[in-house]
């Protein structure tokens, strides 16, 4: 399911590349409309999301309130590999800042 949203997100953010190849936009408009912005915000959302299930799935497992413990685990899982995708992204966007800062023009 991750791993499925992440090609789609990847897949999303090409086709909108695409898009300003082909329309001629130089950037102008492409900075009003934060694409990629949009895109981080859903990806935190989805993990926090992943993590409430997660969350919730254990919870009932230990209360004993009939959950399973196969699906617990898998929302367990689900909810850590969004976590550890959400942290490279991150570890890549102060990656790719502290390069542009290190510049010298």
């Amino acid at each position: 399911m991750v791993m499925g949203s992440t090609v789609a997100a990847a897949t999303e953010m090409n086709s909108k590349a695409q898009g300003w190849k082909s329309s001629g936009d130089t950037g102008q408009n492409a900075s009003m409309t934060t694409p990629f912005a949009g895109l981080l915000k859903s990806m935190v959302e989805q993990t926090s999301r992943l993590e409430q299930q997660a969350s919730a799935a254990v919870t009932g497992l230990l209360n004993g309130e009939g959950g399973d413990i196969h699906q617990a685990m898998i929302a367990t899982q689900k909810a850590d590999m969004a976590f550890e995708l959400a942290l490279q992204v991150r570890n890549k966007a102060v990656g790719a800042y502290q390069q542009m800062m290190n510049m010298q023009f």
